[in-house]
């Protein structure tokens, strides 16, 4: 999922996990696990699944045996990530554990594999930047650059108005419309988007920064009025020339079939 390296160190207590994940999106750094307490995620932490979370909850859990509770785990984290604008606490984690019956570790483990997942502080908005070949080779350092600048931020860091989280992604399945960024809004769990803006330039990437800034929502999908993944000139792929469909071919049944030239073993 990432590029970078990676190097952890997992700890645990009796009574739970007492990690802390420590995220830097640098391509030159590695991430490290490691037990550290902070005033804002530490033992004390509190965290719990609101009434209409737990609700969704019964409805995740129904749809899996009962046996296999442990399959509710990514929803579960997906969900309290939600609910508490954007990044999951050791409490959560050890909550989601007790849920689906399984051990702390087994949450951590998806937590700390799975970069979608952000277990420290984050801004309203999440911009995820595409990294892979296709969005590389058709500008994504650029725009990450120009975020970078834009926002006077690095990649992992948050802007001092807690508005706008940096981050970069691995292949999020848009490569025809490369390059992309993924824009998720955690302002609360009803207002929650996860929306893809494609075929981007350096300025209309900022334009959708300013944009976010202004309290408007930007068009989601591609930029330069591509429909969907179709090519930018139409669906002409199977068109003749002039613009008319092929024609199924028909044989007529009545007609000799060429004569084929004979084979060397023929003669």
């Amino acid at each position: 999922m990432m590029r970078a390296t990676t190097k952890t160190l997992r700890l645990f207590s009796s009574s739970g996990i007492t990690a802390k994940r420590y995220f830097s999106s640098s391509r030159a750094s590695f991430l490290q696990y490691k037990h550290v307490d902070t005033e804002y995620n530490n033992a004390q932490t509190p965290f719990d699944f609101t009434p209409e979370s737990y609700e969704e909850i019964k409805k995740i859990l129904a749809k899996y045996p009962a046996k296999h509770k442990q399959s509710g785990i990514l929803p579960l984290l997906h969900l309290a990530q939600r609910q508490n604008k954007g990044w999951i606490p050791l409490a959560a984690i050890n909550k989601i554990a007790e849920i689906c019956e399984v051990s702390p570790k087994n949450v951590f483990e998806c937590v700390s594999f799975y970069t979608m997942y952000n277990t420290t502080p984050i801004g309203r908005y999440q911009i995820q930047v595409c990294v892979t070949t296709p969005c590389m080779i058709t500008g994504s350092d650029d725009i990450l650059a120009a975020l970078e600048d834009h926002l006077g931020i690095k990649l992992g860091e948050t802007t001092p108005d807690k508005m706008f989280t940096l981050s970069e992604m691995e292949c999020m399945g848009c490569c025809t419309n490369a390059p992309m960024i993924a824009i998720s809004d955690y302002s609360s769990p009803e207002a929650f988007k996860y929306d893809y803006f494609e075929d981007l330039t350096v300025a209309r990437t900022i334009e959708i920064v300013e944009m976010l800034k202004r309290g408007e929502y930007p068009k989601v999908g591609p930029q330069n009025g591509r429909r969907n993944a179709d090519p930018l000139g139409g669906q002409k792929t199977l068109l003749f020339e002039d613009g008319d469909l092929p024609k199924p071919y028909c044989r007529n049944l009545d007609e000799q079939p060429p004569q084929q030239p004979a084979t060397p073993q023929q003669k």
